[in-house]
């Protein structure tokens, strides 16, 4: 029999001590491929960049989700119900249900979607998308606002909503879907974050993805504050005429009267640019809790104590021309010193003086709040050369949140005037408008007699 050699040893029949045959055939060291060695720094950034694509393709993909599910919405139930009718005690009201939700898809389905799968090419244009489109967004505001309305009719009306699901085969309900574009305008912010988190890992410029965070984390929260505004019960005024809602929160409030003082009572306050509102939270612990209005002040009549007590978490606001003051106490420091901080925002550019005619006029009220009837025209009552009624000379068109516009002729009602020169009116309503308090220059403004 023939023994078969190892090919390794006919070359190399002597082996030194420790060496193996195996490796007597390599190249030398200097013909060797170098190993490269790991950038740590150049993986990070790479893992940095994957996890930024992941964010885009997981946006894009629920984007498309999303219109799917609203165009269940428009060209499911609205086609449907459009077809089968309504109950005669719920016409007109079908479409309070849906409220804008057909421009939402519309908008979504024609447009951004589109916009949004041209970033897989250019990832930059994710933040200027946003950016750019944030005031479009706000159609979300208009619907949240509009959702109490909504919730309250499809509760009122659950059986015919059940039968209009089952006409078009839904597996989820009515109330499901219109929570969809709530959820959404969330998700956003989400997102984005995720975003900013995976481009700065990248050592990348992050400015414009800050700025599209930031604005849109302000929309869900006026959404929020609109459907919060669109469950406040017994305000008779109009809160779109009270200017911006600024803040709104629960506080523990104890309201304070000459020789009575009230246990502390749980208020919903919201502040607005023009007045604040006092509320009682109603079905607590409900998912859709209500408020019922219980006291307003206004701005133009506010006053504010930043400490009490020695309590850091307590202010005091009252009400000039009344004996009426009421303590807060938030549920921490930051809470008060932000709320602090807006109240003294809107009292500082227009400190007032008081006209001696104002004092007549209930600046806090447990009804809300009435404007007083136009008085005859009287040259008494004066406060800094200002006449309780005068006449407008002149047009003037509002440059600030806080003004109004007036137009020649009119008679408005002084309430207040400051070192500025700047005067606090009242104008009542007519044919043309509706009534408005707000400040103007006092050289559009003239005796009442004169013209």
């Amino acid at each position: 029999m023939e023994i078969i050699k190892d090919p390794s040893a006919q070359d190399d029949k002597t082996l030194e001590p420790g060496a193996h045959p195996v490796f007597s055939q390599l190249s030398p060291p200097e013909q060797s491929t170098p190993v490269q060695r790991r950038n740590p720094e150049l993986e990070q950034r790479a893992k940095a960049m994957r996890g930024r694509m992941f964010v885009l393709n997981e946006l894009i993909q629920t984007e498309k989700d999303y219109v799917k599910d609203l165009g269940i919405v428009v060209e499911g139930f609205m086609k449907r119900i459009e077809e089968k009718g309504v109950p005669d005690d719920m016409k007109g009201k079908e479409k309070i249900v849906f409220g804008n939700i057909h421009q939402i898809f519309d908008w979504h389905r024609d447009f951004f979607v589109g916009e949004l799968e041209k970033c897989l090419d250019d990832h930059e244009h994710l933040a200027e998308l946003f950016i750019k489109h944030e005031r479009r967004l706000h159609m979300y505001v208009i619907y949240c606002q509009n959702k109490p309305k909504s919730e309250f009719i499809v509760a009122e009306y659950d059986n015919y909503f059940d039968g209009v699901q089952q006409d078009i085969q839904s597996r989820l309900t009515i109330s499901d879907f219109l929570i969809k574009p709530i959820q959404r305008i969330t998700k956003y912010q989400l997102l984005l974050k995720d975003f900013l988190k995976y481009s700065s890992k990248a050592g990348m410029d992050c400015e414009q993805i800050e700025q599209a965070v930031d604005l849109m984390s302000q929309v869900p929260k006026l959404c929020n504050d609109m459907m919060n505004l669109g469950r406040l019960q017994g305000y008779e005024g109009k809160l779109t005429n009270q200017g911006k809602l600024l803040q709104q929160e629960t506080f523990f409030v104890t309201e304070q009267d000459p020789g009575v003082l009230s246990r502390s009572k749980e208020r919903r306050v919201f502040l607005f640019e023009q007045i604040v509102i006092f509320s009682e939270l109603l079905r607590k612990g409900s998912s859709t809790p209500g408020y019922q209005f219980k006291k307003s002040i206004k701005v133009s009549y506010l006053g504010l104590e930043e400490s009490v007590d020695n309590d850091p978490c307590k202010f005091v606001l009252s009400c000039r021309g009344s004996s009426e003051h009421f303590t807060l106490q938030a549920a921490n420091v930051d809470i008060k010193q932000v709320w602090v901080r807006h109240i003294k925002a809107l009292l500082d550019p227009y400190p007032i003086t008081l006209s001696s005619s104002s004092s007549s006029f209930p600046p806090c009220a447990a009804h809300p709040c009435r404007h007083p009837r136009l008085p005859q025209e009287s040259d008494g009552g004066c406060c800094n050369g200002a006449s309780s009624t005068m006449r407008v000379a002149q047009d003037y068109s509002a440059l600030k949140e806080n003004e109004i516009c007036v137009s020649q002729g009119e008679m408005v009602q002084v309430l207040a005037t400051n070192q500025q020169n700047m005067y606090l009116v009242y104008r009542p309503a007519d044919s043309q408008s509706p009534a408005a308090e707000g400040w103007v220059p006092g050289h559009v403004l003239g005796p009442a007699h004169k013209y």
